[in-house]
């Protein structure tokens, strides 16, 4: 089964300092059909202002994932971390049995663009931890680089999920198989240029929902970068 959802029917958020894009039910955004997909709970693209961004707040029992795409995301939590995001690089937040953090774009005239990814866990009321690492281009280039996994395989930030996050840039005649559980659920999240997934053609901003599919195959990348997630039903 494959579902193509169209980056325009995405959830819309614009607080004038953050403009947020929703590809499931966050916040003041509510669709019974996109609640989540397997494990995956959320993505949201979001843009942040300069000068601005996110007070403390609290969360719980989730793996918390930020991609930054460009500018530079400032984080601050109560487990003493106080660090800045870069492109290319990778942030897991376990929130566990509660943590406090706040993201900001302190710079005064570049806009912070990101991913926020959150990921159920599967195992509950652990430990707050963190982690964070940089994944250079030239290890995502035509093909599929595992960014986080449960064991931490091929140098991945590990999580506390049954889940595995793979990124990838496709240009040209780059192309790249993935086998597929079909007991399990997969989802793409073409984040920039366009790609053909499985026969299906996405855009900047574009996801696939895959299930019961043995494999996904990624064709005629034009200026791609995508992420790939393989979860659990």
């Amino acid at each position: 089964m494959l579902r193509l959802r169209k980056s325009q029917d995405r959830g819309f958020a614009d607080h004038g300092w953050l403009q947020s894009y929703h590809s499931f039910s966050f916040a003041d955004y509510r669709d019974e059909n996109f609640m989540g997909w397997g494990n995956l709970r959320v993505i949201n693209e979001d843009r942040v202002a300069p000068g601005r961004g996110f007070g403390k707040h609290g969360h719980r029992d989730m793996e918390i994932i930020s991609y930054v795409l460009s500018g530079v995301l400032a984080h601050e939590d109560s487990m003493g971390n106080v660090k800045s995001i870069l492109p290319g690089e990778v942030q897991r937040m376990s929130a566990g049995t509660g943590v406090v953090h706040a993201e900001f774009n302190h710079a005064p005239d570049q806009t912070t663009h990101f991913l926020q990814i959150w990921i159920t866990p599967n195992v509950m009321n652990i430990a707050p931890s963190y982690a964070q690492m940089e994944i250079p281009a030239e290890q995502k280039r035509g093909r599929l680089r595992v960014i986080a996994s449960a064991d931490g395989a091929d140098d991945s930030i590990s999580i506390n999920a049954d889940a595995v996050v793979y990124a990838g840039l496709f240009d040209g005649a780059e192309t790249s198989k993935l086998d597929l559980n079909p007991a399990r659920k997969a989802y793409v999240h073409l984040i920039t240029g366009a790609l053909e997934v499985n026969g299906e053609h996405l855009k900047t901003g574009d996801a696939l929902m895959l299930a019961g599919e043995t494999q996904l195959l990624l064709t005629n990348g034009v200026a791609a970068e995508v992420l790939v997630f393989d979860l659990a039903a």
